[in-house]
């Protein structure tokens, strides 16, 4: 009897006991996709409602959340300084580091130089500044090591300054330096700093194309045997070898050469998954679909590699997000349009607020999560068709995407670190 006693006991903790929560430790996830597989997330919220806690934070940026086990690291401008930030997911301040200074306001109130997002292998966390820090910390806040990009590789010389968020795989870093000075794409030891290798990313763009605000993922196959360095900007979507740069492939006519727009400049970033990928551009310009394991040398229009081509109403700002099938575009203008992943053909588009969106739809639970810059939450059920769940209002501003980890969705605003779940 005590036997049984004691197995039914286990099983009912077991069952009591909640599933081990997913990390968020990169800036869209943790495949890079928008996704999370967390469940019982919350629909509806307000400032009192399924707010499990509000942190203060030192200052304002755009950062999204980078959360591991129970630490979030996020950047902030604090007066003139700039600052990696470790907050516990019970909303405590855990250490503070300043990694750079001075403020680049990006276009006055949608950014600052606290703008790329942190990434972490769940030992070290790495962090980039808009004045070129890069920093390597350990989950203590022990520096590990430093590099001062301007210093190493040249002024920057871009007009909304540099938001670039490297991009961390295996053993290394990846970090891309687009302006007008300099097209590179840099290659680091993650546990050093030292350089690996830096390739020319070359391109024939002109005016503000030249003017890159978008980030690099890394691409695989479904197999894990094949990744490539995505990189789009400067007229392109290129791909390149991780052992040296060399360019492998390139999405061309994103800026065509017939009707070139001088004031062409990327800020979306694709979405990449391995049999799909999507390249935005800006200017309610074209959205490009390849099959990445057809792609080879220059893709232009009618290539095998090349799926789908829409004409206009591509996402400006915010990246597009894939769902069972359904590619979702959230335009600037506070527009989400739905369309078939295999033949771009438009499902629906949407007006969900009358506000700017900065941030990037997020999936989890079943449900798409978007934000306006003035605290308009939207969330809408993914699918072929429109249905809006909630809409929902935090008093902040938000220029940062979603976060979720632990059951919770955590909303970087200016002012505060929003964590949202239920009590």
């Amino acid at each position: 009897m005590s036997r049984r006693y004691l197995l039914t006991t286990l099983l009912a903790i077991a069952a009591a006991a909640p599933a081990a929560a997913e990390n968020w430790p990169q800036w869209r996830g943790p495949k890079n996709d928008g996704h999370s597989t967390e469940k019982g997330l919350p629909a509806t919220w307000g400032p009192n409602n399924n707010v499990v806690w509000k942190a203060k934070l030192p200052g304002p940026g755009a950062s999204t959340p980078c959360i591991w086990g129970d630490r979030i690291f996020i950047t902030a401008e604090e007066g003139a300084d700039l600052v990696v930030v470790c907050i516990g997911t019970d909303g405590a301040e855990k250490w503070k580091r300043k990694l750079g200074s001075g403020s680049m306001k990006a276009r006055g109130d949608e950014g600052n130089a606290a703008s790329a997002s942190c990434s972490t292998d769940g030992k070290l966390v790495y962090a980039f500044m808009g004045d070129g820090h890069l920093g390597c910390f350990d989950f203590n806040g022990n520096v590990v090591w430093t590099l001062d990009a301007q210093a190493t590789y040249g002024k920057f010389t871009i007009q909304f300054g540099g938001h670039w968020t490297p991009v961390l795989y295996k053993d290394r870093l990846y970090l891309c330096l687009m302006h007008r000075k300099t097209q590179m794409i840099v290659a680091l030891d993650k546990a050093t700093g030292a350089e690996v290798w830096k390739a020319d990313r070359k391109s024939d763009g002109k005016g503000e194309a030249l003017d890159v605000y978008a980030s690099p993922f890394i691409w695989e196959n479904e197999a894990g045997t094949k990744a490539l360095l995505i990189y789009h900007g400067n007229d392109y979507c290129t791909a390149h070898d991780l052992e040296n740069g060399a360019e492998v492939w390139r999405v061309a006519e994103l800026n065509p050469k017939a009707k070139y727009n001088m004031a062409w400049r990327a800020v979306s970033s694709p979405l990449v998954t391995p049999n799909l990928i999507v390249v935005p551009s800006c200017k309610n310009g074209v959205t490009v679909a390849i099959d990445p394991n057809k792609a080879k040398g220059t893709i232009l229009p009618g290539n095998p590699a090349e799926l789908w081509r829409l004409e206009k109403g591509t996402p400006d700002v915010p990246s597009p997000l894939l769902v069972d099938g359904v590619v979702y575009i959230e335009r600037e203008t506070s527009t989400i349009a739905a369309y078939d992943a295999k033949n771009g053909k438009p499902l629906y588009s949407e007006t969900v607020t009358s506000e700017r969106h900065r941030a990037n739809p997020v999936y989890a639970d079943g449900k798409i999560f978007l934000v306006g810059r003035e605290g308009t939450m939207p969330v809408v059920k993914a699918g072929t068709t429109f249905e809006l769940l909630a809409k929902n209002k935090l008093p902040d501003i938000f220029s940062s995407s979603p976060a979720v980890s632990g059951g919770r969705i955590y909303f970087r605003g200016w002012n505060y670190l929003w964590a949202i779940g239920t009590k």
